[in-house]
């Protein structure tokens, strides 16, 4: 088992590898900022047919490396006026589409459902390492009847086909639930357990950098009695991506 996961997360590494694009500097120069935003100061300054490497975007922002391994951000409207070292053709850049998804670094999404009968809300945040693999941090209340639950996991996804409209995904997880019931007939004191839980779903590409999520879970609630408990949460809502 543990040989057939290593398989996967090297196949997911080798598929997250991108081919990175160089381009000339056509202008008289080309800025580099700090960081992503006119707010940042400008450190370096790229001359006339020097070229640069483009890492990556974030917004209408872009991080390139130059000829002389400085990094720095430069923005979409300045790289649209250097040419591709290849055929000295004008740079073109497309707006975010599905093709990006796989791509993706971070992730922050809401959910609403259910968890045993209570309503639930979800909020939560995932850091992609590949295509396939990312890590999830989620904050959840549920409101039942009797009382009220928080919960906080951290998850373990993978994704199936990535580059699907469309693609189902897997995860695994633990974390901490604190009970709080509202009976004031009983004596009742709060309670934190720790949890695990294991599910999957479905991630649909929707436009631009959203997409729709639904998901279900099956956790299990490790108690101080001598009986655990099993809870089902189903629940859906939407993502933003970046």
């Amino acid at each position: 088992m543990l040989i057939l996961l290593l398989q996967i997360l090297f196949t997911g590494l080798a598929q997250g590898a991108r081919q990175l694009i160089e381009v000339r500097v056509a202008d008289p120069y080309l800025e580099l900022h700090t960081g992503p935003g006119e707010g940042y100061p400008v450190f370096y300054v790229v001359e006339r047919d020097d070229t640069i490497t483009i890492l990556k975007r974030k917004t209408n922002w872009y991080k390139v490396r130059t000829n002389r391994d400085k990094e720095g951000w430069v923005p979409r409207e300045q790289l649209e006026r250097t040419l591709l070292t290849t055929s000295d053709t004008p740079v073109e850049f497309r707006d975010t589409s599905g093709e990006d998804y796989p791509g993706r670094r971070w992730e922050v999404g809401i959910l609403n459902g259910d968890f045993g009968g209570a309503d639930m809300l979800t909020i939560y945040g995932a850091y992609n390492f590949t295509e396939n693999f990312s890590t999830e941090l989620a904050l959840s209340q549920a409101t039942g009847r009797f009382s009220d639950s928080y919960l906080a996991d951290i998850n373990l996804t993978y994704m199936f086909v990535p580059e699907w409209r469309i693609t189902p995904f897997f995860k695994l997880g633990t974390g901490v639930i604190l009970t709080e019931p509202k009976s004031t007939l009983i004596a009742t004191e709060d309670r934190t357990d720790q949890t695990a839980h294991v599910g999957g779903g479905i991630s649909a590409y929707i436009t631009r950098r959203f997409v729709f999520r639904a998901e279900y879970n099956n956790y299990v609630v490790f108690t101080s009695r001598d009986d655990n408990e099993e809870v089902d949460e189903w629940k859906l809502g939407f993502a933003f991506f970046f």
